[in-house]
C-alpha cells in the first residue's frame, strides 16, 4: 500500500497539457485544477487551485522547446508544491531537456545535464520518472530515486501491427547499436540489423560514409532516441536507398523536429516517421508523414506502480 499520500494528484505544465491529459484518463483520475501563465513582465506565474496537502502529486512537463520557459515552469510548480505540503512529489519529465550536454567534450564545457538535475532536486522533486534519455548516465546525476522507461516497446508494437516483410533495423550510428538490437528483438520474426558508420564534420552536419550489413531489396526501419533537426535521419534514409532498400520507415521517442526538420523529412526518402507524444507536437508538424503513437498508457502504469509503491521494473 501507498504510504506517502492518500490519493494521486496529477498537475500539468504548459508543455504537456494534453499527454497529462491522458495520462489522468488512463489512470481514471482528473486533472488537478492548476493555471501556469506569466506576469505582464514575463515571470512564471503559478496557480495551484485545490489542496494537495499529504498527496501524492505527479508533476507531468516536458522540457522541450521553449527549453528555459518549461524548466523553469516545472521548478516552479514543484516549489509551489513543496510549499503546500504535498507528500510526495513525482517531476515527471518525457521528455528531459539540455540531456545533450552531459559531458564535458571540450575544455570549459558546462555538463548541463547535472545542474539540470540540481536544479529539480533543489526545488523539491522527491523522485523522477522520464523516458529514453539521450545518455543513460544521466540516471546517475539525480541525487534522488529515478525511474527509466523505454519508448522502444510501443515502437515495435506499432510495426509488429504492419507486419512488413523482409525488415531489417537499421542503427543511425555506431551509439545506437544497443538501442536497435533491443528494439530489433521486440520485432516479430527475426529482424536483423545493420549499421550505419557515418563521419561528423560539424555540429548538425553529418556524413553517410558505409553500411555495415545487407540491406539491399529490404525494407528498413531507422531507429533513434530522438530527431531534432533531422539531418542524420533524413541523410541516411537519402544513403539507404542508393544501397538498394526497398522503403524507408523511420522512428523515435522523441520528435523535437527543430529547424528545417519538417522540410527535410518531407523531401526525404522516408516514407513514414513514427514520433511518440513525449513532446507535444503543433499542428504544422503534424505532415501526412509523420505517425503519434501514444506513452500515456505507460506512463499512466509507472504512476500507479510509483503510487502503490511496486517495482516499475515490471513495465519492462
Amino acid at each position: 500500500m501507498n504510504t506517502s499520500g492518500s490519493e494521486i494528484k496529477i498537475i500539468s505544465g504548459n508543455a504537456s497539457n494534453e499527454l497529462a491529459k491522458k495520462i489522468a484518463d488512463h489512470i481514471g483520475v482528473e486533472l488537478c485544477d492548476c493555471q501556469v501563465g506569466t506576469f505582464s513582465d514575463g515571470e512564471i506565474s503559478v496557480n495551484i487551485n485545490e489542496t494537495v496537502r499529504g498527496c501524492d502529486v505527479f508533476v507531468v512537463q516536458s522540457t522541450n522547446s521553449p527549453v528555459n520557459d518549461n524548466l523553469m515552469e516545472l521548478l516552479i510548480i514543484i516549489d509551489a508544491l513543496r510549499r503546500a505540503s504535498a507528500g510526495r512529489i513525482t517531476a515527471v519529465i518525457p521528455y528531459y531537456g539540455y540531456a545533450r550536454q552531459d559531458r564535458k567534450a571540450k575544455a570549459r564545457d558546462p555538463i548541463t545535464a547535472k545542474l539540470v538535475a540540481n536544479l529539480i532536486t533543489a526545488a523539491g522533486a522527491d523522485r523522477v520518472l522520464t523516458m529514453d534519455l539521450h545518455a543513460a548516465q544521466i540516471q546517475g546525476y539525480f541525487d534522488i530515486p529515478l525511474d527509466h522507461l523505454q519508448g522502444g516497446s510501443i515502437l515495435a508494437d506499432y510495426f509488429n501491427k504492419k507486419n512488413i516483410e523482409d525488415l531489417v533495423v537499421v542503427s543511425p550510428d555506431l551509439g545506437s547499436v544497443t538501442r536497435s538490437r533491443n528494439f530489433a528483438n521486440n520485432l516479430n520474426g527475426d529482424v536483423p540489423i545493420a549499421i550505419i558508420d557515418k563521419r561528423r564534420p560539424k555540429a548538425n552536419v553529418c556524413e553517410v560514409m558505409n553500411i555495415i550489413g545487407d540491406v539491399q531489396g529490404k525494407n528498413v526501419i531507422l531507429l533513434d532516441d530522438m530527431i531534432d533537426t533531422a539531418g542524420t535521419i533524413t541523410n541516411a534514409a537519402n544513403a539507404l536507398k542508393e544501397f538498394g532498400v526497398k522503403d524507408v520507415y523511420a522512428c523515435c521517442t522523441h520528435g523535437v523536429l527543430s529547424g528545417p526538420a519538417m522540410e527535410r523529412i518531407e523531401n526525404s526518402a522516408i516514407k513514414e516517421l513514427i514520433v511518440l507524444d513525449t513532446i507535444q507536437l503543433p499542428e504544422e508538424k503534424k505532415i501526412d508523414k509523420v505517425q503519434i503513437e501514444t506513452v500515456a498508457p505507460l506512463f499512466g502504469d509507472a504512476i500507479k506502480k510509483i503510487f502503490a509503491n511496486e517495482s516499475v521494473s515490471k513495465l519492462f
